[in-house]
């Protein structure tokens, strides 16, 4: 079978270290969704040459479409190229960056604390949450969530006026999971935009620097961020790295 492959990820957000690449599957016409349990694929360089193992992922399942996150480990920054297994002989191209050319809090980092938006004071942004109902990750702001001595799941994404389409059901996920962490994690939510004019981005987003969504930081209990999910993630996926990040 062959097939191409589509990007789940922002550009320009990787550093050396490891790395998450998650794609879907497509034909000409749509999404594929029903694609093999399992994917494998070669990281290479710009010559083609084999760099590392090959490596291996899962289908997951979520809305619009199941996706395949592989995952690597690259050390120096540079552009490279993965082959998918069924995918094009060209494969697809990312690019690693220097450490100090990506601004974006990445694992290692300390999540600096922000007042995000809550029930009882929403910091002028309006709605605090487009998520129908509102979620419940409002109660406290970040500031207040990474001083309760817990992890901290932090999702910075706006279901009503997402750009990749992935936000709702990454929350969704957050939702779905969160009576099982409530000893462990403090959630929280912040929107993308101030309003729902959707014109002007909101505080908590410029304090991160961060020019995509959704994203999810995962943080110890120390507020060292421990993993950072983009673009897009389902509740075993989620629960791996939750669980990963608190030992």
């Amino acid at each position: 079978m062959t097939y191409s492959v589509v990007q789940r990820y922002p550009a320009d957000v990787f550093v050396p270290g490891e790395i998450r690449l998650p794609f879907s599957l497509a034909n000409a016409a749509e999404f594929i969704t029903d694609g093999p349990d399992e994917l494998g694929a070669q990281i290479v360089d710009l010559d083609g040459e084999s760099i590392g193992e090959r490596v291996t992922a899962v289908r997951r399942d979520i809305t619009p479409a199941p996706y395949y996150a592989f995952r690597t480990t690259i050390d120096t920054p540079g552009v490279y190229g993965i082959k998918i297994d069924g995918g094009p002989d060209v494969g697809a191209n990312f690019q690693v960056m220097e450490r100090e050319q990506v601004t974006i809090p990445r694992p290692g980092d300390v999540l600096d604390g922000f007042e995000t938006p809550t029930v009882a004071d929403p910091a002028g942004v309006d709605p605090i949450c487009t998520r129908e109902p509102v979620c419940p990750f409002h109660s406290m702001t970040l500031t207040d969530a990474l001083s309760q001595g817990k992890a901290v799941a932090y999702f910075v994404g706006t279901p009503a006026f997402c750009q990749t389409g992935s936000c709702t059901p990454a929350l969704e996920t957050m939702v779905g999971v969160e009576s099982e962490y409530t000893d462990d994690y403090v959630f929280v939510h912040a929107e993308v935009w101030s309003d729902l004019t959707a014109t002007e981005v909101a505080p908590a987003v410029d304090a991160l620097g961060i020019t995509f969504e959704p994203a999810l930081f995962i943080t110890d209990a120390s507020g060292i961020v421990v993993e950072r999910l983009d673009g897009l993630w389902d509740a075993t996926e989620l629960r791996e790295r939750l669980d990963a990040a608190i030992g």
